[in-house]
């Protein structure tokens, strides 16, 4: 005889409500899923700034190379092509968006270099030869378009340093002469002469950036002992003296540094633009195209809109007037020649290009 069960009410409503609890919890799921995706689209989309792509620079792609502004121009130079160091020396005029190849670099070709900009002349220094760890300096004339070697830096032969100019003098310091560095000098174009100055009172460190604001330093990023290093210091040329802000990464127990997750690494591009420093790409694992800004008044950073261009390492930055500036750099065995600007207070416009500047 067949058994024959009877499904009795009671089943039949429990399993119809369990039918119609599963449903909608996985509609609320959904819901909830949904929901986040936005909120994480909104986060992307509240980020300030834009990025402009300007006119390319004009020598060989290439990355470590230097940059520094005179007045209203910048002068980007040097650096390696993945086969070869170079010498070639150019003069960007936003003005026109247009770039003029200079008088090449009388020295050794090189990258991994420093360089700096007082009022009226240009350096640059030290770096490697693809042999050599260097410390010769050299000074740029652009009124005449002209080289001369200054007196050779006094710290030790380097690459990976940082440097920045204040009143017309240049700081030199940091990098990797065999081991990484900490040690800082003062150029004084008047005297020809070097002077040490107080050693940076964080860690040692190479590949580092630095940017000025209101006549003091800011150096952060960097490596040593295969740590990147989370440190960010101020420099008083006045009092010469370190002093050491808040961390670049999340330390403290507070919620302000919570999303700091992008900020240390090695290689990245700097400048300063109307008080506010600015950190671009670089990397630790990878290259990234993160870029944060630094406010001395708050000791705050603030993520900003990602560089527009392909992620890179070894780039190198500068400003003129309210605009910052990023250009060359590599990722893994590809190297940029592309310039881009970006304007910190502007909202995000993709992929604006400026190919003319009108008058």
């Amino acid at each position: 005889m067949t058994n024959v069960k009877f499904k009795t009410p009671f089943n039949y409503l429990s399993i119809k409500a369990i039918n119609i609890f599963i449903k909608v919890f996985l509609f609320s799921f959904l819901l909830l899923l949904t929901a986040a995706c936005k909120e994480d689209d909104n986060d992307d989309e509240e980020l300030i700034g834009n990025w402009k792509e300007l006119s390319d620079f004009e020598g060989v792609p290439r990355s470590d190379a230097v940059a520094f502004t005179i007045g209203n121009k910048a002068y980007v130079g040097t650096g390696y092509d993945g086969e070869n160091r170079l010498k070639d020396f150019w003069e960007y005029d936003p003005q026109t968006n247009n770039w003029t190849r200079k008088a090449d670099f009388p020295g050794v070709a090189r990258s991994g270099a420093v360089g700096f900009g007082t009022d009226t002349k240009g350096y640059i220094g030290t770096g490697y030869d693809g042999t050599n760890k260097l410390k010769d300096f050299w000074e740029y004339d652009p009124a005449t378009n002209t080289w001369k070697q200054a007196a050779d830096f006094e710290g030790t032969a380097r690459y990976g340093a940082a440097a920045f100019a204040i009143d017309n003098k240049g700081y030199v310091g940091t990098g990797y002469d065999g081991n990484s560095l900490k040690d800082f000098w003062q150029y004084d174009p008047s005297t020809n002469q070097w002077t040490q100055k107080i050693s940076l009172s964080g860690g040692k460190r190479r590949d580092a950036v630095a940017f000025v604001i209101d006549g003091k330093a800011f150096i952060c990023t960097g490596v040593d002992n295969g740590v990147y290093e989370n440190d960010l210091l101020e420099y008083n040329p006045a009092a010469n003296e370190w002093t050491k802000k808040r961390s670049i990464a999340d330390l403290s127990s507070g919620n302000y540094d919570d999303d700091y997750t992008s900020i240390t690494g090695i290689n990245k591009a700097a400048f300063a633009v109307n008080g506010k420093g600015y950190v671009a790409a670089g990397g630790t694992s990878s290259a990234e195209t993160n870029v944060w800004e630094y406010d001395p008044s708050s000791d705050l950073w603030t993520q900003k809109t990602s560089l527009e261009a392909t992620a890179r390492v070894e780039a190198v930055g500068f400003a003129i007037g309210d605009c910052g500036y990023v250009t060359t750099g590599r990722n893994s065995n590809y190297y940029f020649d592309d310039l881009w600007g970006f304007e910190p207070g502007s909202d995000q416009v993709d992929l604006d290009k400026i190919s003319i500047v009108e008058p």
